[in-house]
């Protein structure tokens, strides 16, 4: 399996009081690197280019693509196109800095198509609320969509997104509104009390796409039990029958209970379960062909480096135990930076039931009707029974 890795992917970076920090990447690479992941003769470090104007065109518009560059290099923000907001600070180099995420899923999803690898991982990766024509949610350039709009473009004839970030996948879910050949699938806090505000069940995909655009939105405070179970009651059943030739997943770990920007309650542990539920579902419906990228996360010490760490883990078939030791030599150097105690294990000490689609549906609980709600929207296109199947 590849994993992309350059210090160039830390250019991205709308400035010291931004959220969305480059030491997030930064403490993750270390954390890989001190539980030994990053040695192990089947992952491979690949780095990354940007993608040519050619490339982010497969979604982007070419105005837009214009404006990035020309923010980037006259400083001036560009409001028209989402550039210089408050999420989407201008910095200098924006463009190459964002373009360089995209070439890298873009290199690595043609790579894993041409069975190059069998999986590949790239954590700078995920940017899902950028849209064809302006930036969004801290996105600027659409890595998910561009590496499934190129697979496309190389004869993939069903491709699989799976999004758990808690923020809704909309810029992806766009990009792919009317076609069928793509399954978008999104598992997030619901719209009503969460940024971007969209991803509700009844938005199901276009007149050619019917039951491909699939949400799932979670009530505030939704936790591990019931978030587990959203996922699991949606995604692998439809996954099942759409039978993609390749899973692309995005898996943004903001929808942890430490997390400033969101008010979902789901733990490490959890977290790190659907990554084994999405990496077994690529081995059993598309070949074992996976991409696997970041996103959102913004609990930074305590909760970003954990999560992605595991998926590198999982990725490289060689899983971490959620009850082993954070390594003394990284929690030492998270508490230099941080200035304050770091996790002692490498999960929650969460241990979590999970109560299956089939032992029945509670129309009392928010989550159930929130479930029941996308798989009455999207089943009954892939001929499933929103209830029992």
């Amino acid at each position: 399996m590849r994993v992309v890795w350059s210090t160039e992917l830390l250019d991205y970076d709308f400035g010291p009081h931004h959220p969305m920090a480059p030491l997030r990447l930064e403490m993750t690479w270390r954390l890989a690197g001190d539980l030994g992941l990053v040695e192990r003769d089947e992952v491979e470090l690949v780095g990354a280019e940007p993608a040519s104007d050619e490339v982010l065109a497969l979604v982007h518009t070419p105005d837009y693509i214009a404006a990035v560059r020309r923010a980037g290099e006259t400083g001036e923000a560009d409001l028209e196109h989402g550039l210089g907001t408050e999420d989407n600070p201008v910095f200098a180099g924006m463009h190459d800095a964002a373009a360089r995420i995209v070439g890298a899923s873009v290199t690595q999803a043609l790579a894993v198509w041409r069975g190059e690898a069998d999986h590949a991982v790239n954590l700078a990766g995920g940017m899902h609320h950028a849209m064809a024509d302006h930036a969004s949610g801290f996105c600027l350039y659409n890595d998910a969509a561009a590496a499934i709009a190129a697979l496309l473009e190389a004869g993939a004839q069903r491709i699989a997104y799976v999004d758990v970030d808690a923020h809704h996948g909309d810029g992806v879910e766009a990009a792919f509104w009317d076609d069928p050949r793509v399954l978008t699938c999104s598992i997030h806090e619901t719209g009503h009390s969460l940024f971007p505000g969209t991803g509700h069940p009844g938005d199901h995909g276009g007149p050619s796409a019917r039951g491909h655009a699939v949400n799932v939105a979670l009530p505030p405070g939704t936790a591990d039990a019931k978030w587990l179970r959203a996922v699991e009651s949606v995604v692998p059943p439809l996954l099942r029958r759409f039978a993609p030739q390749m899973v692309v997943s995005q898996h943004g770990c903001d929808a942890h209970g430490l997390d400033p920007l969101t008010n979902l309650e789901v733990s490490v542990d959890a977290q790190r379960r659907a990554q084994d539920l999405v990496h077994d579902l690529a081995h059993e419906v598309a070949g074992g062909r996976w991409l696997a990228l970041g996103g959102g996360g913004y609990a930074v010490a305590r909760v970003v480096p954990r999560v992605w760490a595991h998926l590198i883990g999982v990725a490289a078939h060689a899983p971490v135990p959620t009850e082993s030791p954070v390594p003394a030599v990284w929690r030492e150097h998270a508490e230099q930076v941080f200035g304050f105690p770091m996790p002692q294990t490498m999960g929650d000490g969460v241990a979590v039931r999970v109560r299956d689609w089939s032992e029945g549906y509670d129309p009392g609980d928010a989550v159930d009707r929130a479930i029941l709600a996308a798989r009455n929207a999207a089943f009954e296109w892939h001929d499933l029974d929103p209830m029992y199947d």
